[in-house]
């Protein structure tokens, strides 16, 4: 498939309404093969397109009272949809949890310093953000990878660069120069023979305005994420010509839900049913975008109409949620493609690292 076939399209249905809580479950299904999800079965979730495998290892939902839980979330990313989907369709619920959900802009080492001091239950972000914070030693653990997704790389159609490797030499922006973007299409572009320290020449702009920047020549590519980049893509004027779905990177997580420490050592089932909870409501988004978006919509940008958020939704691989093994041989691999770009020490035992900052929480 082309880029330009790639492009975002006015999907032609009808805006849902949110559905309310009081969804009916089925009985409980197992993981999916090699412990890539651990999911339970719900109204409107299809399994039979994926390979389940039954365990008995399942937990029941939390007994007595609605345990309250703090979840940290950046509530514009249109990619944590599983957020206001498991309020509105009700999988916290299911999992007997009262969630609180806590909008967090601050910075990564703020919002784990959050998680591991209980000033937060658990939190969402993404794995090229954490991985060098977490060096640090915060007490927090990765219990899941929640979806694939999300980022771009995006210039004028007339600019004369067709691939990513013809940004050597070329002026780029970013949002951040320590951004999730810039490290992972740091990481691509040394794949491909070219030195992202040497051979760009990155340039940090506001978010909102990376396309002012192409627009005044300034910058010849710029780096962004859904909702902008999608919205941006739209206009004809611009085209992608990469994103963190290329290649062998389709089939890897992009976002990553964390759990505060002590949660996980003293209560495990809680960590477990926050986890269960947003894995349920992945894959149902997976299945229903389009009440997903709806479920979305209030936290949107305002240009951002329901066929667009349904058209994100679809493009973000919500089908794939890592856990245990896999999970850990996902954050691995990130952890030596940072050291490749110099982000991570030569000397960092990366096997190591992700054992110590993952937990297979439906094992402990």
């Amino acid at each position: 498939m082309s880029r330009d076939e790639k492009r975002p399209s006015i999907i032609n249905r009808r805006h849902v309404l949110q559905a309310g809580a009081a969804a009916a479950f089925a009985a409980p299904l197992g993981t999916l093969g090699a412990q890539a999800l651990s999911l339970r079965t719900a109204t409107a979730i299809d399994f039979t397109e994926f390979p389940i495998c039954r365990t008995a290892s399942e937990a029941p939902a939390l007994s007595g009272a609605p345990r309250k839980v703090k979840l940290s979330w950046n509530a514009g990313a249109v990619c944590l949809a599983p957020v206001p989907v498991a309020i509105d369709f009700g999988f916290f619920q299911k999992q007997n949890l009262d969630v609180e959900l806590v909008n967090y802009s601050g910075s990564t080492d703020q919002l784990l310093e959050a998680i591991a001091t209980g000033k937060s239950d658990a939190g969402l972000g993404m794995a090229l953000r954490w991985l060098k914070p977490l060096e640090q030693g915060f007490d927090v653990k990765i219990a899941a990878g929640t979806h694939g997704g999300c980022m771009r790389v995006l210039t004028r159609t007339d600019s004369g660069i067709d691939k990513l490797a013809d940004l050597k030499g070329k002026i780029v922006a970013v949002g951040d120069l320590a951004g999730p973007d810039k490290n992972f299409f740091s990481i691509q572009l040394a794949k491909l023979g070219v030195d992202p320290n040497a051979d760009i020449d990155w340039r940090a702009y506001p978010g909102n305005l990376l396309n002012v920047a192409v627009e005044k020549k300034e910058v010849h590519a710029f780096l962004s994420s859904d909702p902008l980049a999608y919205l941006w893509l739209k206009d004809t004027s611009y085209r992608e010509i990469a994103s963190n779905l290329d290649g062998e990177y389709r089939e890897r997580t992009c976002c990553i839900l964390g759990l505060r420490g002590s949660l996980v050592r003293e209560e495990p089932q809680v960590g477990r049913a926050i986890t269960q909870a947003l894995l349920d409501a992945a894959m149902f988004v997976s299945q229903n975008p389009e009440k997903a978006a709806a479920s979305f919509q209030p936290y949107a940008p305002k240009s951002a109409s329901p066929e667009d958020l349904e058209g994100m939704v679809r493009y973000h691989t919500h089908h794939h949620h890592p856990v245990g093994d896999v999970l850990k041989r996902e954050l691995q691999a990130y952890a030596d493609d940072l050291k490749s770009v110099s982000v991570f020490k030569p000397g960092t035992d990366t096997a190591k690292f992700a054992e110590r900052i993952y937990v297979d929480i439906f094992s402990v």
